[in-house]
């Protein structure tokens, strides 16, 4: 089937397309990406939805500006899909399926709550195309943490993997960032490993009026500070038995006299790299090979420390692109891997991913009109 994926993360930074064919399992042809940024004012009405969420007590909940902020978020997937096709001299009738993501406003697994705001209905009418989303739901209700959902996809691009040392770790450095362990037999687990890009992005805007740290620049004209890294990375969420997925929230940048801007920047760039050192220290096996995609594998300070780190363990990181795959469009394209997966009834989620009772699918369709 030939799928569409569409992520808007945790960094709120845009929106992501990327395309697929597939038949869910082991057969993955990739195929272009579009990235569609968010201009400041939309990014600073998402802030505004994170906070109006927190009334949120049942999923169906849309308190305050909610209800119109999932319209518009929807209608912008909606013109980004339409843009996508033009570039790509592709209609409606050229796509079996999106996958719609939508935007995370909240995620408490610890109350098995999630919710992702995004109207399918409306997408697939916008569209003319079926659309499979609020894919994290049904594995909360049976047990599991509700994230994260990409590792069904790692594991069939590492099927694809042939000079790597193995075990082989993915890890997305996104808003948050989260790893996937799949072994030479073919064994997957996965878990969110800590802090990603959304520490110093909130950080550098306060800061510096800037979105994020572009390369790593800001950080890399800043010192460590120890006793503030030690204190992000002593968090229990690092020591504590059972994995759990992380919210936006759970860890929040420094005070504002806590750091200047260059110092806390470089502080929580090396804190995004050890912490995923960190929580791989939960995995069976040391990995030898880290592949690391999202924004965060474009921070230069970062990828360096991480480098050093894993370095010390015996392993090798390699952004996504030097393993053969596109950092940018990878969460996107599991978007629409899955959504290929939802249609078959295959599982999305496994004990080993999420922490769910048994592997199960998830998903609701929404037919074109």
């Amino acid at each position: 089937m030939r799928a569409i994926g569409l992520m808007s993360g945790t960094s709120m930074d845009g929106i992501d397309v990327a395309m697929l064919t597939t038949d869910g399992e082991t057969l993955v042809e990739r195929g272009p990406f579009l990235s569609v940024p968010y201009e400041p004012a939309f990014r600073d009405k998402l802030k505004k939805g994170l906070a109006d969420a927190q009334a949120i007590t049942e999923r169906s909940q849309r308190p305050a500006s909610l209800a119109a902020l999932e319209r518009e978020l929807t209608l912008r997937h909606a013109e980004a899909v339409k843009v996508f096709l033009e570039a790509h001299g592709l209609g409606p009738g050229d796509i079996d399926v999106i996958g719609f993501h939508g935007q995370t406003v909240m995620h408490r697994p610890d109350q098995a709550l999630t919710v992702q705001i995004g109207d399918g209905a409306l997408l697939a009418r916008e569209t003319g195309i079926d659309v499979v989303y609020d894919m994290r739901a049904n594995d909360m209700i049976h047990g599991g943490q509700g994230a994260p959902l990409v590792p069904a996809y790692h594991a069939a691009l590492a099927a694809s993997l042939e000079a790597a040392a193995w075990p082989v770790c993915f890890v997305n450095i996104g808003g948050i960032s989260n790893l996937t362990y799949i072994d030479a037999e073919g064994r997957i687990l996965a878990f969110d490993s800590g802090p990603g890009n959304a520490l110093i992005d909130q950080w550098v805007e306060v800061n510096a009026g800037v979105p994020f740290d572009q390369g790593g620049v800001i950080a890399s004209e800043g010192s460590m500070l120890v006793p503030l890294a030690e204190r992000y990375l002593d968090h229990p969420f690092f020591t504590a038995d059972q994995r759990r997925s992380l919210d936006r929230n759970d860890f929040r940048p420094p005070a504002l006299d806590e750091a200047g801007l260059h110092d806390g920047a470089r502080t929580l760039a090396y804190v995004t790299a050890a912490a995923i050192q960190r929580s791989a220290g939960h995995l069976p096996h040391p990995p030898q090979t880290y592949i690391v995609g999202g924004g965060g594998r474009l921070n230069r300070t970062i990828m360096a420390d991480l480098a050093d780190i894993a370095a010390r363990h015996g392993a090798t990181v390699l952004k996504a692109e030097e393993a053969g795959f596109d950092g940018d469009a990878m969460e996107a394209e599991a978007w629409a891997y899955l959504a290929v997966r939802s249609l078959k009834r295959l599982p999305l989620t496994f004990p080993g991913t999420t922490g769910v009772s048994r592997p199960v699918s998830g998903g609701l369709l929404c037919r074109a009109p």
